[in-house]
């Protein structure tokens, strides 16, 4: 794992996209795992800003969502689906064929959540997984508790994510209280991971994450067991961690940082 403390939440969004963008021209029909909340938008933005204006390409790629709602249907505007197609898809020049979600509205969840799986290893699976963090630590929707190995599955979810959430919705009590999600050892199994966290209120929890010890009851804390993982944070959501010099001396010495620093660099 390595941390990246970037100067406000603006410049870690755009060295998420520069990342996804490298990957992306390097091999055009790359496999992407997306994910959503508010985190996210600034960086679908920046992506397809870079689609409109410098014509970075999406036509072949591939991409798999962590998580949907169970009980919405895709064109409920309150689906991951929906979100996606808004933030990014719609905006892009990606083939819609080419981008999966769970199916949430699926008459058999179980056999969804197999055929989610076999789908990601049918693409070779996946190069690049972006990921943010909910405030009980959560990737996707796996909650406390979710084990380190875990595949694709239906996750009930705690009271604390359905408060965060929620008032994303008209009515707040329609949010579902159960989702499928990409299990903590699915994104495992991704070749590179990013995840993007912002914010003062994210700072408990990336300490915890980052530098606590790796256990169920934080799923993002197995991403110190990740191959390649690299968390970009603002200064913000970085202030309870205690090695924010050494995060710094890897960003200005770590040869593969050299192509960002004259544009990150304070």
């Amino acid at each position: 794992m390595e941390v990246i403390i970037c100067r406000n939440a603006d410049e870690a969004a755009s060295l998420s996209a520069d990342l996804i963008e490298d990957v992306l021209r390097q091999k055009p029909n790359m496999t992407l795992g997306l994910a959503t909340g508010r985190t996210m938008e600034d960086l679908y933005d920046k992506l397809a800003e870079r689609h409109q204006k410098a014509g970075l390409d999406f036509s072949l790629a591939v991409t798999f969502n962590l998580d949907e709602y169970i009980g919405l249907p895709a064109e409920d505007p309150n689906s991951y689906r929906a979100y996606m197609n808004r933030h990014l898809f719609d905006r892009i020049n990606i083939d819609k064929c080419n981008t999966f979600l769970p199916n949430g509205v699926a008459e058999d969840l179980d056999a969804e959540c197999a055929a989610y799986e076999a789908r990601i290893l049918d693409y070779g699976g996946i190069d690049l997984q972006l990921l943010g963090i909910g405030r009980t630590g959560h990737i996707g929707f796996n909650e406390p508790l979710s084990a380190l190995q875990s595949r694709t599955r239906c996750k009930t979810l705690t009271p604390g994510t359905i408060a965060q959430n929620s008032p994303l919705f008209d009515n707040p009590e329609d949010m579902p209280r159960r989702a499928i999600t990409m299990g903590v050892g699915t994104i495992l199994e991704s070749q590179r991971s990013i995840l993007l966290a912002t914010g003062t209120e994210k700072a408990d929890i990336i300490a915890k994450a980052v530098e606590g010890p790796m256990t169920a009851m934080i799923s993002a804390s197995a991403m110190q067991w990740h191959q390649k993982c690299t968390v970009i944070l603002d200064e913000a959501a970085s202030a309870k961690l205690e090695h924010t010099d050494y995060y710094h001396w890897i960003f200005q010495n770590e040869p593969e940082w050299e192509p960002y620093r004259a544009k990150y660099s304070a």
